[in-house]
């Protein structure tokens, strides 16, 4: 949300706005430099370039206007719609889980 609301800043610096964009592009973008199919080595680039774009477009936003974006997030609330989220992800990974269990009762008998 931080990085949300300084990309939509005028006072963010455009390399900062620039890695922020990008950032948002990779995450949103269904092709990924390994695909996701590939055990473990899949999910390794997310792991590894989300967080480190993360970090670099916060270091390129003055402190001051990391503070003050900070604190615009928190008065936002977003806390609710993200939890809303979650549990939607989460029952539909325990639906396919139980689904799976299903087939493979009927197919092991």
């Amino acid at each position: 949300m931080v990085l949300y609301i300084a990309a939509r800043d005028t006072r963010t610096p455009l390399p900062a706005k620039l890695v922020a964009f990008g950032l948002a592009a990779y995450a949103l973008s269904p092709i990924d430099l390994i695909p996701d199919f590939i055990p473990v080595l899949g999910y390794l680039d997310d792991l590894i370039l989300l967080p480190l774009g993360i970090a670099l477009a916060i270091r390129l936003i003055p402190p001051d206007l990391i503070t003050e974006f900070r604190l615009a997030a928190e008065l936002r609330g977003r806390v609710a719609p993200d939890r809303i989220a979650g549990a939607v992800v989460i029952v539909i990974w325990l639906a396919g889980l139980l689904a799976f269990a299903l087939w493979l009762l009927q197919h092991t008998r």
